[in-house]
């Protein structure tokens, strides 16, 4: 495999050219900066907020500077509170190309769309110069989540991504899997499996948090599509969700935007912090798959029962379908049928080698099927975390010690 290197030292497996917009007023030009410049390679990210938040800022600035990304253009309406000059000197002392436009400055709408696709030119010719080198499956970072989950969801799909889980791990790479709303009943399991007591212990901490935070919104993270799909309770959709994370031991507790320090698996805490302030903790699972990416994660493992059909940004989606009667209704948004699994045509382990195949496929620069879709959905929205302490990471504790 091949990788993108960049200045930090990691590699990219693609060489996207962000248009990031920095509030919705700005949302239609950059889209249609995009939409002209007709690469898919040239993707559309960015933050509604007119106002500032800690949270946005540095998931913009880790996208931004993400292993897949070879540059940016930011899009500015001229009056948020976004801080575009800290997210540009960030991109820059990067190493990528950056280029700013203020639409107030610029001289609105269709001066700046035209300025924005010489900007897109400039950029993506200087990203085109970066050095591919070798690139192991030990560099690589991965993370899984699942969406419009049923009842096969939890048989099939989930714990064959939790096979592949268990290989990359062996092979030395990253996965990081979620979410601690998805995964309350499971807290004691997973403690037990961390590598450390005190690990264990922010586990727990975290998972109640999240009891807490859904307990006070009045829900819980079980949709009406879910029961639809055969799932019966909270618990039921907490064990199919477990299945992901395979049988390595928990390396470490992470949070949006925290890099993981080395191979292994973690697990992301995607619940804020405090009391809850900004409603939902996601409001689809394009919110969790963008913090992924966030941290660091090169491609997604999507499992999915009744049959999402989304994608992202930055990091390729591979769907695996976990419902052999959705696999054949949406052949065409699947990389992976692991509903053969149901119907005994394949086993847990023949389908979480093929996962690990398909993976090093995309890594190797084959497009996943949501990517020649066009697939590109991106949501970042209000939150707030505090920083993980060191228990939480006992491999980078153990490196400063």
């Amino acid at each position: 495999m091949m990788g993108y290197l960049r200045s930090d030292g990691r590699k990219g497996i693609r060489n996207a050219v962000l248009v990031a917009y920095l509030v919705e007023c700005a949302h239609h030009v950059a889209r249609r900066i995009v939409d002209r410049a007709d690469d898919p390679d040239v993707q559309l990210i960015g933050f509604p907020g007119c106002y500032p938040n800690a949270y946005a800022a540095r998931m913009m600035r880790a996208i931004a500077t993400h292993p897949n990304v070879g540059g940016m253009v930011v899009v500015s309406l001229g009056c948020e509170s976004f801080d575009r000059d800290a997210l540009c000197e960030a991109v820059a002392a990067s190493g990528r190309p950056v280029e700013l436009l203020v639409i107030q400055e610029e001289g609105g709408t269709a001066a700046t769309i035209d300025k924005g696709l010489a900007a897109v030119d400039c950029v993506r010719s200087a990203a085109g110069g970066v050095e591919r080198v070798a690139m192991g499956v030990g560099e690589l970072v991965i993370g899984t989540i699942c969406g419009g989950s049923d009842g096969t969801s939890g048989i099939t799909a989930n714990p064959a991504v939790g096979r592949a889980f268990d290989r990359f791990v062996a092979e030395g790479a990253t996965c990081i899997f979620e979410e601690t709303g998805e995964l309350i009943g499971c807290e004691t399991i997973m403690a037990e499996r961390a590598v450390t007591p005190e690990l264990g212990e922010e586990i727990l901490a975290c998972v109640a948090k999240a009891e807490r935070y859904y307990t006070a919104m009045g829900y819980g993270s079980f949709a009406p599509g879910n029961a639809d799909g055969g799932l019966t309770t909270q618990e039921e959709k907490s064990l199919g969700a477990y299945s992901k994370s395979g049988s390595s031991p928990i390396s470490g507790l992470i949070k949006p935007g925290d890099v993981p320090p080395g191979g292994g698996l973690y697990l992301l805490d995607v619940v804020p912090d405090g009391e809850p302030r900004f409603g939902f903790p996601n409001i689809s699972d394009n919110a969790e798959i963008v913090e992924m990416i966030a941290c660091g994660a090169h491609l997604i493992l999507f499992t999915t029962g009744r049959g999402s059909v989304v994608g992202s940004a930055v990091s390729p989606v591979i769907k695996i379908c976990a419902n052999p009667q959705t696999a054949r209704r949406l052949a065409a948004d699947m990389d992976v049928d692991a509903g053969r699994i149901l119907e005994g045509e394949a086993t847990l382990d023949e389908v979480g080698e093929e996962i690990f195949d398909v993976a090093l496929a995309v890594v190797g620069g084959e497009r996943s099927v949501s990517e020649a879709l066009g697939h590109q959905e991106f949501i970042l929205t209000y939150k707030s975390f505090e920083p993980v302490g060191p228990a939480c990471l006992p491999a980078r504790a153990g490196v400063a010690a």
